[in-house]
């Protein structure tokens, strides 16, 4: 066995320890570990924001794009919410032990459903140094040992943050393996995750780019928790009211246009006059790709080709389209849109309910941004991925999310005739 495969062994055999000694610990010494890592944030903002600007220098001597230097950038406005995060997750209930279900048998066995911890979670994550923090939180805070694996890009940022993640569990005399941060760089490092390290990680979530997802997906041999694409839309139905359509679109575009929860296509009921919400996009600086109708209402537009349908651009280009009335848009939706997140802007409730109820994405909203596609704006204090499949999880993976459940079952002596 070589060094880094010893290396990651090890490191999966203290996370199960520590899984263990968490998934008993009451939630008063969970608390005092996030809160005093949200005090240690705070005090070494300095020396974190050094180690973010090193980082992002070295992204711009790389040439990356505009969209993953944004998700990469911390201020100090940003630091400040990820430790303010740390206190959100501090003040939610302890899902572990939670009672979801009690019922008796005729035969007398009384059964209990309760909420356990999953085990040993692992997080392969790219960019988003704040995913350190709000990954080794609800995995603490539900329960779980957690390996992070951050990608190399962010690689000194992450270092910082962890270092307070540390100090917040020896303070609270948790094991510091409870939360533990992949030291090197190689990937393969990824592939002995990807592994299961001899059976020490029960779930893996990536959070990164398509090509990252898309590895993780193929090669794991645990559960994986994510999403592929972000291809959200918004639908601007007839009767859609035409500031809270401007505003929606805009925000949902270009809010920050680097997030999964982005839309990457605005639907046009044909009923609904569009060019003012297209002059706007353009006018702040967003590329809009159009159908031939759409064309036609701004010699700024350009021609969509087919696979702009199918693209999360992750930048300040979005696709537009003319449909017809609500059934053109649920079905484009269906053809072309990732199941991740999709809205639509109407007046009419009974068009809202149908859209809400057809379309089959993780999160549905009407008369709401795509970008609140997010654990925080959920009440879920932070998420660490958004989940599109059908199994267990799905939408923001939150704490309850990072649990499962067993049955107690207590009798009195029955046998089984």
């Amino acid at each position: 066995m070589g060094a880094l495969e010893q290396q990651m062994f090890d490191m999966g055999k203290a996370a199960r320890a520590a899984a263990i000694i968490l998934g008993q610990s009451p939630r008063a010494l969970k608390d005092r570990a996030l809160l005093q890592a949200a005090c240690a944030i705070r005090r070494d903002a300095e020396i974190i924001l050094i180690a973010n600007d090193q980082d992002v220098r070295a992204a711009k001597e790389r040439g990356s794009s505009g969209a993953m230097l944004d998700r990469l950038v911390l201020n100090p406005a940003r630091l400040e919410s990820i430790a303010q995060g740390l206190e959100l997750v501090a003040g939610l209930d302890d899902p572990v032990g939670q009672v979801s279900a009690h019922w008796q048998r005729p035969n007398g066995l009384d059964f209990t459903r309760i909420r356990v911890p999953l085990g040993v979670i692992g997080i392969i994550f790219e960019s988003r140094p704040n995913v350190t923090v709000d990954a080794g939180a609800l995995c603490l805070k539900s329960g779980n040992a957690a390996i992070l694996r951050g990608g190399s890009e962010a690689r000194a940022t992450n270092d910082a943050l962890y270092a307070c993640l540390v100090t917040g569990l020896v303070d609270a005399g948790l094991p510091a393996s409870a939360i533990q941060l992949v030291p090197t760089d190689d990937r393969a490092a990824v592939g002995a995750m990807l592994a299961g390290l001899d059976g020490a990680i029960d779930v893996i979530v990536p959070r990164g780019g398509k090509s990252l997802v898309a590895r993780v997906q193929a090669e794991a041999r645990v559960p994986v928790l994510a999403h592929l694409d972000g291809n959200c839309h918004v639908y601007v139905h007839s009767a859609a009211d035409p500031a809270q359509a401007m505003a929606i679109t805009l925000n949902a575009k270009l809010r920050r246009t680097g997030v999964c929860g982005a839309a990457e296509t605005v639907l046009f009921d044909m009923g609904f006059d569009a060019g003012p919400v297209i002059r706007a996009l353009l006018d702040q600086g967003c590329a809009v790709r159009g159908c031939s109708v759409i064309q036609k209402l701004d010699a700024r537009v350009t021609a969509a080709k087919d696979t702009d349908w199918d693209t999360e651009f992750l930048d300040a280009i979005i696709a537009a389209k003319l449909v017809g009335n609500l059934d053109e848009a649920i079905a484009h939706i269906s053809t072309h849109g990732s199941h991740h997140t999709d809205a639509i802007v109407t007046q009419d409730h009974a068009a809202a309910e149908r859209f809400l109820r057809e379309v089959d994405s993780a999160i549905v909203l009407h008369n709401a941004s795509t970008q609140f596609a997010d654990g925080a704006e959920f009440g879920f204090g932070a998420e660490i991925g958004i989940a599109t499949g059908r199994l267990h999880a799905r939408g923001p993976v939150g704490l309850e999310q990072l649990t499962t459940f067993k049955y107690q079952v207590r009798g009195t002596g029955q046998v089984r005739p």
